[in-house]
C-alpha cells in the first residue's frame, strides 16, 4: 500500500506547473518621480564618515545623544564656505549643521581617544542656538582625521573671511564714489537751476524796463 503522504506529493503540482493565463493587471495607482533635493546641490564633500553625535544638556548637566549617521564637511562651489552637516542614518534627520568659522576649534574628548569635542552655534533645530558637541567614532584614525580636517577648515576659512572683507570694502567705496558723484551732479543741477532763474529774472526786468520807458513819451504826449 502506497504511502499517503507519497501519494499527495505525486498528485500535488510541481512548482511552476501554473499555466500563464496571459492576463495583465495594471496598477491601482500611478506613482510619478518626484526630484528630492537635499541643499547640498551647490556644495562638494570634503569628509564623509560614521560616527555618533552628542549634545551638552546643560539643564540636565549631562550627555545627550543626538543620533548616529553620517557627518560631513561641505564646501560651497561659490562662496569657499564650509559647513558641518550630520543626518540620521534611517531618517536622513539632520542632527547638526553649522558654519565652520576661523575661531572655532576641536579638541579631544578626555579619557577617549575616539571622541572629540567643540563649540557651535548650530542651526540643526532651525534656529541659532549655542551647543556644545561631542562626537564618537568607531576607530582612532577616523577621529584624528575629523579633527585634522575641522582645523584645516577653520584655517582656511580666515581667507574666506579676509576676501569678503575684502570685497565688502570695494564695494563700500565703490558706492561712496557713486554717491559723491551723485551729489556733485545734483549740485550742479541746481546751480544751472539758479542760473537760469537770474537769467530769466533779469529777462523780465529788462522787459519790464522797457516797456516802461515805452509807456512814458506816451503818457506825456
Amino acid at each position: 500500500m502506497a504511502d499517503p503522504e507519497h501519494r499527495e506529493e505525486e498528485e500535488a503540482p510541481a512548482v511552476g506547473d501554473d499555466e500563464d493565463t496571459g492576463a495583465q493587471v495594471a496598477p491601482i495607482v500611478q506613482l510619478q518621480e518626484v526630484a528630492v533635493t537635499t541643499g547640498e546641490e551647490d556644495e562638494e564633500s570634503i569628509l564623509d564618515l560614521k560616527s555618533k553625535l552628542y549634545r551638552f544638556d546643560k539643564d540636565g548637566n549631562q550627555w545627550k545623544e543626538r543620533g548616529a549617521g553620517t557627518v560631513k564637511f561641505l564646501k560651497h562651489k561659490v562662496t569657499g564656505k564650509v559647513r558641518l552637516l550630520m543626518r540620521q542614518s534611517k531618517t536622513l534627520k539632520i542632527c547638526a549643521n553649522h558654519l565652520i568659522i576661523p575661531t572655532m576649534s576641536v579638541q579631544e574628548h578626555a579619557g577617549n581617544e575616539k571622541s572629540c569635542v567643540w563649540h557651535a552655534r548650530d542651526f540643526a533645530d532651525g534656529e541659532l542656538k549655542d551647543e556644545l558637541f561631542c562626537i564618537r567614532f568607531p576607530s582612532i584614525e577616523n577621529c584624528k582625521s575629523f579633527m585634522e580636517t575641522f582645523q584645516e577648515v577653520a584655517e582656511s576659512q580666515k581667507q574666506v573671511d579676509d576676501q569678503d572683507a575684502s570685497a565688502a570694502a570695494v564695494l563700500v567705496e565703490k558706492l561712496t564714489v557713486e554717491d559723491k558723484a551723485a551729489d556733485a551732479e545734483k549740485k550742479d543741477e541746481e546751480k544751472s537751476k539758479d542760473k537760469t532763474g537770474e537769467k530769466e529774472s533779469a529777462s523780465e526786468a529788462s522787459k519790464a524796463d522797457a516797456d516802461k520807458k515805452v509807456e512814458e513819451p506816451a503818457s506825456s504826449a
